[in-house]
């Protein structure tokens, strides 16, 4: 019973935090563009490197 008393505020906290986050990375637009960087991991470049 008493590992609830720790239990329930540290959850409670870590709602919080994760809400935080969201918020925060959602405010900075890193959800903006979704499939942009999935495409240009396809596009790569390779003649950089040829000789």
């Amino acid at each position: 019973m008493e590992a609830l008393y720790l239990l329930v505020p540290l959850s409670v906290l870590l709602v919080f935090g994760a809400i935080w986050l969201f918020f925060n990375a959602s405010d900075t637009g890193q959800f903006d563009d979704l499939v942009g960087p999935a495409l240009r991991v396809l596009q790569d470049d390779d003649r950089s490197g040829e000789f």
